[in-house]
């Protein structure tokens, strides 16, 4: 029998590829488009002007890695100029609750992680 159809995922284990999905969820950019997405679809620009600070390039990488994971759908609206939207997929959406938690804390504790990094603890 096959062993690998059979194991467990363990993201512990160096070779085990489900640490490719945790880089994928780990990432600060997926976790922000996530969070950005979370009300529905929106277009590169708008999900530039939403995300501070991501370069139109690492926004156009990790979108791209997003689609090719399953997390986000790319639809392509036929109007005049044509535009893209990018929205979460059902997989993408099970996201939102762990990624949505994992913003709130970084806003809720952020004096608390300021404070210790100015005692230098």
């Amino acid at each position: 029998m096959d062993e690998t159809l059979t194991a467990q995922p363990n993201v512990l284990d160096q070779d085990c590829e489900s640490r490719q999905a945790l880089d994928r969820i780990a990432d600060k950019w997926t976790c922000l488009i996530v969070y950005a997405l979370v009300d529905g679809a929106a277009r590169h620009g708008e999900l530039r002007r939403r995300i501070e600070g991501i370069s139109q390039k690492m926004l156009t990488q990790t979108l791209r890695s997003m689609e090719r994971d399953g997390l986000v759908q790319r639809t392509v609206i036929d109007v005049i100029p044509p535009h893209v939207e990018y929205a979460l997929t059902p997989l993408g959406r099970t996201l939102i609750e762990p990624l949505t938690a994992i913003c709130r804390w970084a806003m809720d504790h952020l004096p608390e992680v300021q404070q210790a990094r100015a005692a230098g603890v």
